[in-house]
């Protein structure tokens, strides 16, 4: 009976596999896709969702594709730059909690990084009552004392999960990557959020510092030119085909 199981589980994972790889080669549904986020970014469409009463800022689908990596690697550490309203962080501190309830890390907690920690927002974080999980620097993500503060965090972790949400611009999440990426531990994974930017018309972003040509995609594309330990899993893009985060989903190899 338990094989019988186990063999019909293999059989729908390789069916889904399978796919997954059908929707990575299907041009007309990711056009589609791309083309209905540009239509709700007019709408904000990613700030009307929240995490445990705190707004969260992404797409449901990026919610569920991070909820998945949570569950599979069983970080001891998750680091996120960005902080905003804190949803992200409470988010991965909730999932925490969940998996040390499965038998994961029992002292698991998320390191969060801002320039700007509003005191409002800084309040709602430290009142939740998944603050226990939850530690925040305020500084610049890029700064030297402030990396060096999150490796001291990171030293002697068993599985450490980055998450970049922070400043966009290319230079900014190059250095970045070369900040923390290399905390990742094997088989873990460094997500690069807003990539999707490269794939939005020229004229989108205006105002904002970054843009076609100079965004996360870009940083990320020069990065791993150099970083060959890293490899985007196109299966995840592939089964969202909804993301901010197309070619942000790097899998640490070694």
């Amino acid at each position: 009976m338990a094989e019988d199981s186990a063999r019909a589980h293999r059989d729908f994972l390789a069916d889904v596999a399978q796919e997954i790889e059908g929707m990575g080669r299907d041009v007309d549904a990711q056009s589609l896709s791309r083309q209905w986020m540009v239509e709700t970014l007019k709408h904000k469409y990613t700030y009307h969702f929240s995490w445990m009463g705190r707004p969260i800022i992404q797409f449901p689908q990026d919610i569920l594709a991070v909820q998945e990596i949570i569950w599979s690697v069983k970080p001891d550490l998750i680091i996120e730059t960005g902080i905003a309203h804190g949803g992200s962080l409470i988010f991965s501190a909730s999932l925490l909690e969940l998996n040390a309830i499965c038998g994961g890390p029992q002292d698991a907690q998320v390191l969060g990084i801002d320039i700007d920690i509003r005191a409002h927002n800084r309040s709602a974080i430290e009142t939740h009552p998944m603050a226990h999980r939850i530690v925040m620097v305020e500084g610049s993500s890029v700064a030297p004392e402030v990396i060096s503060e999150v490796k001291v965090k990171a030293a002697g972790k068993r599985s450490v999960l980055v998450l970049l949400d922070s400043n966009h611009t290319h230079d900014h999440v190059l250095a970045e990557l070369e900040a923390y990426a290399g905390l990742t531990t094997a088989g873990s994974y460094c997500v690069v959020f807003d990539t999707a930017i490269e794939d939005m018309p020229g004229d989108t972003f205006s105002g904002r510092p970054w843009g076609k040509g100079n965004n996360a995609k870009t940083a990320t594309w020069e990065f791993l030119k150099r970083h060959p330990e890293f490899e985007i899993d196109k299966s995840i893009q592939h089964k969202l085909l909804i993301t901010v985060a197309p070619d942000g989903y790097l899998k640490r190899l070694y």
